[in-house]
């Protein structure tokens, strides 16, 4: 209709300014307008159609980030470690909406009953994201190796693959040579006042049977390898032991302090009890009754922002593998 009533208007306008003596440039410019004007009309309608097709495919399309962390009841020191990382997670990322899941059930329930905090588990997290249409999904874990708790994930994920169109579990802390070296350059910088040569730096690790226990021996060659004489790694449960620990302190022989921190994501219960602890067991009382002096830093990995930094990349890793 519209390029009809055009031509019309182009019709009269060439009538009257043949009447002027100068139609045919006239001619040909008002022919040219009126074909721009159809082209912009179908341009238009083209547009909304593109636009409509957008706002179908967003609304089918909903991505989001799982925070996985074993969990503590240690309100305090979640904030700052679970929730720091969490933070730094959402920060790099606006476009995901980002999740928390904990593994440890014992620490749901109890922070259920004592604080009315609702968290929930791995399977539970899962399945919210199935009912809210999740299409793809990211899962970070903050956990610290590739133990029996990362495997354990992995494996509940697979019963989700039918149901999520795409998910994608990220790497633990230490994965690769340079989240070693990272990590080394951040609790060494963050304890490098206390590096006199007279004080000992000791991180206490979990520990754990699995392979994995490997990654506090290798997190020791790389403190040496660094130049780090005066830092000590040692787990609670596993190797090195607390007595390895003590052995190669007196075997240096010149220390008269010792400076205990968890290498934990949080300083939770083994920080605060087996390490920090008043008990005749704990990592504080004997290394006092050995004759040193002990400063305990209840402090973990969560907090350094360096740490984060490395969750961060593991989780842009997991996001850019989709791609490939």
């Amino acid at each position: 209709m519209k390029k009809r009533v055009a031509t019309l208007l182009t019709l009269a306008l060439m009538a009257s300014l043949c009447l002027g003596g100068c139609g045919n440039a006239k001619e040909t410019t008002n022919e040219g307008t009126a074909e721009v004007e159809v082209k912009e009309d179908g341009a238009a309608a083209e547009e909304e159609a593109v636009d409509e097709t957008t706002d179908q495919t967003n609304a089918e399309e909903k991505s989001a980030i799982l925070v996985v962390s074993f969990g503590t009841s240690y309100n305090d020191s979640r904030d700052i470690t679970i929730g720091a990382i969490e933070n730094a997670i959402a920060e790099s990322f606006p476009e995901y909406e980002v999740r928390r899941a904990f593994t440890s059930q014992i620490i749901i329930d109890k922070l259920k009953e004592r604080d009315g905090l609702e968290i929930d588990n791995v399977e539970e997290a899962l399945d919210r994201a199935v009912a809210d249409g999740i299409t793809t999904l990211i899962v970070q874990p903050t956990h610290l190796m590739d133990g029996y708790e990362y495997t354990d994930l992995a494996d509940a994920l697979k019963d989700y693959e039918g149901k999520i169109d795409t998910i994608v579990l990220g790497e633990p802390l230490l994965t690769s040579d340079e989240d070693y070296d990272a990590v080394v350059k951040a609790i060494t910088e963050k304890t490098a006042s206390y590096d006199d040569g007279e004080t000992a730096i000791v991180f206490m690790g979990h520990g754990t049977e699995a392979e994995s226990n490997a990654v506090y021996a290798k997190m020791q060659d790389k403190l040496a390898e660094a130049g780090y004489e005066n830092y000590y790694i040692g787990t609670v449960e596993a190797e090195p032991s607390l007595d390895d620990v003590v052995a190669a302190l007196q075997e240096k022989g010149s220390y008269k302090k010792v400076v205990l921190e968890p290498l934990m994501v949080v300083a939770g219960d083994h920080a605060n009890n087996d390490m920090a602890g008043d008990e005749e067991d704990s990592w504080k009382t004997v290394l006092q009754n050995e004759g040193y002096e002990v400063e305990c830093l209840l402090e973990g990995l969560g907090q350094v922002p360096a740490v984060q930094d490395v969750y961060v990349a593991h989780t842009q890793a997991a996001i850019d593998s989709i791609a490939k």
